[in-house]
């Protein structure tokens, strides 16, 4: 999935990752193929089964020199979060998949949901890429 958000030119500044063994290992892949080095992945341990309010504090507390940041966690929670962000809804993010949106802030800080842009949802298994 990484190298499909390269060939799509998505950028991603921060990567902030649940300490749970499956979405950190995840995001220590995603670190490898942008070319980084496993210290700069942001281990927030609220993303572990995670609320909606635990997504949009780890959203505003991301680094402000960030214009653009990945989440690692886990369902159900990121499902509902995702389903949060536009108004293009979907049932299940299965593992590894990415649900991305603009976010039409300056800084984290000021950063909600219900209020971005769909950008595009993406899957391992998905025949759109």
């Amino acid at each position: 999935m990484a190298e499909r958000l390269i060939q799509k030119n998505v950028r991603i500044d921060s990567f902030l990752s649940s300490p749970a063994k499956r979405a950190l290992g995840t995001a220590r892949l995603f670190i490898e193929v942008y070319g980084r080095g496993p210290a700069e992945i942001i281990v927030a341990p609220e993303l572990y089964l995670a609320s909606m309010a635990a997504f949009t504090q780890t959203i505003i507390n991301a680094p402000e020199n960030s214009s653009s940041i990945a989440l690692f966690s886990h369902n159900t929670g990121i499902t509902e979060f995702a389903n949060s962000l536009s108004e293009n809804k979907i049932v299940h993010i299965p593992t590894c998949g990415v649900f991305a949106v603009n976010c039409p802030i300056d800084y984290w800080r000021d950063f909600q949901t219900g209020i971005n842009e769909f950008y595009f949802f993406d899957y391992p298994k998905s025949s759109f890429h």
